[in-house]
């Protein structure tokens, strides 16, 4: 399978990097692709191991509902915060425990799973890995039942996988009202590459690199890059167009909805990207309003995860309860009027 190199960051000087303050994302290390000779696409085989707070889980989760996929890939998901200092296996691992009470509701989470993918019962996402020799931890993973092995950590490969075999692979929407994420058009895919670059390199990799950054200029980039990239992304929606391309829904609009999904309630204040919210652009608005109420988009998430993650690892673990004006959050995404009467 061919890597999708769009969605790595440069490696280049890493730790000097990182000792600057600069948050550099790492390489994924499992690569294999569904319609491999050994990884055939199969209803019931593959299992999904995510994190709902996790953006690079939600273009996984987002892909999986939106193909019809639900009932032939498995999926467990982990609780929204990671292990703590006391844990016995150590700090800032994804766990799998639906026990687990969060903060922010005082109950528990009813999306949380046990680990079922490998029918060991495991309790860390990283014993996964351990099981193969790995001392990798991240999330999304999509798991092979039969073969017990990982098949890929790499959203943006897994997102593509699942696109080109859901027939294959048991989807229960026929073709006709399937979405294309990748279409065969060249032109298209050639566009549809080109914002993905864009998208991760300011939009979704940006947030990180805004929120995480320790240095002032590198925040001070990072922070600059992302709004300038809303901006011309708004510009790209005022002609009328539904999606980024046009009138289809696309691997594109995917893959940028988990960052802007995220924003006004999370992002904002967590990642620092408080310039503007998306509210403030009526057309990114409506676009982000529209993709919501698609069928499968808003089951795909969770904003309960999402600040539980975000605001439960911050200095004090104190979870932020707004917004509330004009209209809570993810409700807000029900109202595409909140940006005021549209002008296509």
């Amino acid at each position: 399978m061919t890597r999708d190199r769009s969605t790595e960051e440069d490696q280049t000087d890493i730790k000097a990097r990182r000792a600057r303050g600069e948050f550099v994302r790492g390489v994924s290390g499992f690569r294999h692709g569904i319609g491999d000779p050994d990884v055939p696409p199969e209803p019931g085989r593959y299992h999904l191991f995510v994190a709902l707070n996790c953006p690079w889980c939600h273009r996984v989760t987002l892909a999986r509902n939106v193909l019809g996929l639900q009932d032939a890939i498995s999926m467990d998901v982990a609780f929204p915060n990671r292990t703590g200092e006391d844990d016995p296996e150590g700090l800032n691992l994804w766990e799998f425990a639906p026990h687990r009470m969060a903060s922010l509701t005082g109950a528990t989470l009813p999306e949380c799973t046990a680990e079922t993918g490998t029918g060991q019962g495991l309790r860390l996402a990283r014993q996964v890995y351990q099981r193969e020799g790995s001392d990798e931890q991240s999330v999304p993973i999509l798991y092979d039942k039969l073969a017990q092995r990982i098949v890929s950590n790499e959203s943006a490969e897994i997102i593509r996988m699942l696109d080109r075999h859901a027939e294959a692979l048991g989807s229960t929407l026929p073709a006709g009202a399937r979405v294309q994420l990748v279409p065969a058009d060249d032109a298209l895919h050639t566009e549809i590459q080109s914002l993905n670059d864009l998208i991760y390199s300011t939009i979704n990799n940006g947030a990180y690199k805004a929120g995480f950054s320790s240095d002032q200029a590198v925040y001070a980039q990072a922070f600059a890059a992302y709004f300038e990239t809303l901006e011309a992304l708004e510009m790209r929606l005022s002609d009328g167009r539904p999606f980024l391309t046009g009138s289809e829904f696309t691997e594109a609009d995917l893959r940028l909805f988990p960052t802007l999904y995220r924003h006004d309630p999370v992002y904002y204040v967590r990642m620092k990207l408080n310039g503007a919210r998306i509210l403030d652009y009526p057309h990114l608005w409506r676009w982000l309003c529209r993709v919501h109420a698609l069928p499968g988009i808003a089951a795909a998430g969770s904003l309960i995860h999402c600040r539980q993650g975000y605001f439960g690892r911050s200095w004090n673990g104190v979870i932020p309860l707004g917004p509330l004006k004009p209209v809570p959050y993810p409700e807000a995404y029900a109202h595409p009027e909140l940006a005021g009467p549209s002008g296509d």
